[in-house]
């Protein structure tokens, strides 16, 4: 069985105390879907605003989290450092995003469908390889001239769409949690938050098929 879901970089929360957060180690993973804690919402969202803040180029510190949320809202376009993480229950083999690949562009996934390849990060650098009806993914490897000795996961062409109606229903998930928690903690920012992350990490638009099978 395939397990794929959402991620977003944990972030270094050390230092951070605009609002309450998860003590989480940096740099690893969190799934984004409907049934994270107030907490874990809190994290994603300080992992947003500290990366989009440096991405800008601002060296200043955040003093609040009003500005926190504001600089978020301005910002050209949200990056969210992640991607799909896929794991293979049967072999237990894992593949995560690689650094600077972005949880905003997941709906590319819908062109592997159509033949094409993607790059998913590097370091490490999944490989994807099309093989008829079938898309075998390694942990690492894509840049190497040849392929991998470890075991792939392998997924059918045709489950790809469904697979991407399940992570978007993650993600409807976590913009709902997303919309009570700035309800809480930034009320007038709210709205805005909700549909400025909905806009660019491009969550709610109906996906153009949603056909075929797909284990969750």
């Amino acid at each position: 069985m395939l397990i794929v879901n959402a991620v977003l970089e944990t972030p270094d929360t050390v230092d951070f105390s605009f609002w309450p957060v998860v003590d989480l180690p940096p740099y690893q993973f969190m799934a984004l879907s409907g049934s994270m804690s107030p907490l874990e919402v809190g994290t994603a969202l300080a992992m947003l605003a500290g990366y989009n803040w440096l991405a800008n180029g601002d060296d200043r510190p955040l003093t609040d989290i009003g500005e926190a949320i504001r600089h978020l809202l301005e910002t050209d376009k949200v990056i969210a450092p992640g991607g799909l993480r896929i794991h293979d229950t049967r072999t237990t083999v894992t593949v995560r995003p690689g650094c600077c690949c972005g949880l905003e562009d997941w709906r590319e996934w819908l062109d592997v469908a159509n033949g094409e390849t993607l790059w998913l990060g590097h370091n490490p650098s999944p490989r994807l390889e099309h093989a008829d009806k079938v898309v075998r993914l390694w942990p690492d490897g894509a840049d190497a001239q040849e392929t991998p000795s470890g075991l792939p996961i392998e997924i059918m062409v045709g489950d790809l769409p469904g697979i991407l109606q399940t992570v978007q229903e993650g993600l409807q998930g976590f913009l709902y949690l997303t919309k009570q928690w700035a309800t809480c903690h930034v009320p007038t920012l709210a709205e805005d938050l909700a549909a400025r992350l909905d806009e660019d990490l491009a969550i709610s638009a109906p996906l153009p098929d949603t056909s075929g099978q797909h284990a969750t």
